[in-house]
């Protein structure tokens, strides 16, 4: 009998950590033949940048979620051209914003071009300790993905207490009472989940997605030339995160060489990265193009030096 790829979709809201968790599952599986797509709702692919290796063949799905009517079409052909590959496993790392409901009508379309490749071993979804509550009544989006997930992973539970971690798992069972519930601090995770059979832990049918091209948020991309202070950085990103879902990207810090800039909530995490041609960012917003005006004006009191901003 023919070996099957163990396909698994990792979701989980803007800043939960799939990259993260993601590079730590490559780390465990090394030498095994493992394939990645990797989808961003920015023009620039990030994670993308941060995931890419030798021995990892990977595509990137750009501009929107792999579950919308504008991209889904690219992720049945990602997963029917990945499936000449032959992997032990795929990893399909969806959009902060990507809303899964409709991932099984998808895998279905893909096996009509590529034959039973796939064995579909689950969904993933990621909590973020730290923030969920916010997002959860901010987007549908991140209630439909834990809705359809079979094995949710709380992260960053080393930022919040006991309390927190119970009234959390407690909402989780209120949205979806079936499924495995695990925990995970600075990216480490229990790996046993890969020996399991998560399709048991299935609650919701499939349904139709809520992404579409009318509720796509509007992104921007910053490209920035030279060094600019971590501190002023800061403030510049303080000033604007109330409008945005998330800002990431590479910047040069004076004194501090190249850095990833991640900003989540109210979060600014920083952390050395390979050097990069230029400083970039990416913006996702909740005000849609009024963000613009929001961004350049914060950029100009708060770092005052030339920079792009691009659709």
């Amino acid at each position: 009998m023919e070996n099957k790829t163990q396909l698994y979709v990792l979701t989980g809201f803007l800043g939960s950590g799939k990259t993260t968790i993601l590079l730590k599952l490559l780390d465990s599986l090394k030498g095994k033949k493992v394939g990645i797509i990797q989808n961003e709702f920015g023009k620039l692919g990030i994670d993308g940048t941060i995931l890419r290796n030798d021995d990892i063949q990977m595509v990137e799905i750009n501009r929107g979620s792999i579950f919308c009517s504008c991209l889904k079409l690219s992720f049945v052909q990602a997963l029917a051209e990945m499936a000449e590959h032959e992997f032990d496993y795929l990893f399909v790392e969806s959009s902060g914003l990507g809303d899964p409901s409709n991932v099984e009508e998808i895998l279905a379309a893909a096996a009509t071009l590529c034959g039973d490749k796939y064995d579909f071993k689950g969904a993933i979804c990621l909590v973020d300790a730290v923030n969920f509550f916010d997002q959860l009544y901010d987007l549908e989006t991140v209630y439909r993905q834990l809705k359809h997930c079979h094995l949710a992973v709380l992260t960053k539970v080393d930022l919040v207490d006991g309390q927190r971690i119970i009234e959390l798992k407690e909402k989780i069972c209120e949205i979806n009472p079936v499924c495995r519930i695990d925990v995970s601090s600075n990216g480490n995770l229990d790996l046993s989940f890969l020996n399991e059979d998560l399709m048991q832990y299935r609650w919701a049918e499939g349904e139709e997605t809520t992404n579409s091209e009318e509720t796509k948020p509007k992104t921007l991309f910053l490209n920035f030339e030279g060094e600019v202070e971590l501190k002023k950085l800061e403030h510049f990103l303080q000033a604007v995160e109330a409008d945005l879902y998330r800002a990431k990207g590479f910047f040069h810090l004076s004194g501090k060489g190249w850095n990833q800039i991640d900003l989540v909530g109210k979060r600014v995490d920083v952390k050395p990265c390979e050097p990069q041609e230029k400083s970039q960012m990416v913006f996702i917003s909740k005000i849609g193009p009024a963000v613009i005006r929001k961004i350049m004006s914060a950029w100009e009191e708060t770092v005052g030096l030339p920079m792009q901003l691009k659709n």
